[in-house]
């Protein structure tokens, strides 16, 4: 038995989610927040065998994408003048996290 543990971009949250529930894998979903833009996740949590993992992350894997994003940031140019500064950053996609379960129970 595995847990998979899946933080994805709100953006795609819901298709992802979607189309797991719809090949049959019961998911707990958690509102989560990112740390660097500090925008929002979800992340998605999975107990499964371990014969059915490679179809989750495959799922996954087609619909969550990573994209480029242009977001407003600031930088001291001194005399505490911030001006801001477009910056390109990726975002999107998943991260996906595989433990081993050591027991389950669903009570």
């Amino acid at each position: 038995m595995k847990m998979l543990l899946a933080i994805i971009n709100s953006d795609d949250a819901h298709n992802v989610i979607d189309n797991l529930m719809k090949e049959g894998f019961s998911i707990t979903k958690l509102a989560t927040t990112g740390g660097f833009l500090k925008a929002g996740n979800v992340t998605v949590l999975i107990g499964l065998d371990e014969d059915k993992l490679d179809n989750a992350i495959g799922i996954i894997r087609q619909y969550s994408s990573s994209r480029k994003q242009v977001i407003p940031t600031t930088a001291e140019l001194g005399m505490g003048f911030y001006p801001t500064m477009p910056v390109q950053v990726d975002v999107g996609g998943a991260t996906v996290f595989v433990l081993n379960v050591e027991r389950f129970e669903k009570l």
